[in-house]
């Protein structure tokens, strides 16, 4: 039987805690609230991401691999971000796994540590180490709409 989540245990209680906080309206680190629509359901799903600035731009990494959120966002193209009290809409741009590879070896050993601890890859591992990495870690580009 498939397992049916790669988010460990831990993490799926520490999202539950993290979501509460950010919907008071604390921010937490680089965390955001994602809300994108279900692919299947066509309903909102909000889940907690960390949002990495590089180069003047914003990545969303998937630590996990393909969790529910990679493929709603990829279904839907846009969804909300909300940090403390301010929501905006964004397009996400999946990029390709060269493209993630160079991101990737720029930003992560810059990340939070429970960024870096799910990639399999050291700072100074080479570029084909990450462009592996990133065939099952997809990365998305944000834009503003």
């Amino acid at each position: 039987m498939a397992k049916s989540s790669q988010v460990p245990r831990l993490v799926r209680l520490g999202n539950v805690i993290v979501t509460a906080m950010v919907r008071a309206g604390f921010k937490v680190g680089l965390i955001h609230l994602l809300t994108v629509r279900g692919r299947k359901s066509g309903q909102p799903r909000t889940t907690p991401v960390a949002v990495v600035e590089s180069a003047g731009k914003r990545w969303l990494f998937s630590p996990y691999g393909e969790v529910d959120w990679v493929k709603n966002l990829r279904k839907a193209g846009e969804a909300a971000l909300t940090r403390g009290r301010r929501t905006e809409r964004v397009s996400a741009f999946e990029v390709s796994p060269q493209e993630a590879a160079l991101i990737l070896k720029r930003t992560l050993p810059g990340a939070p540590s429970f960024l870096r601890s799910s990639f399999d890859v050291a700072p100074d591992s080479p570029l084909e180490d990450f462009e592996r990495t990133a065939l099952s870690h997809p990365v998305f580009l944000l834009a503003t709409k």
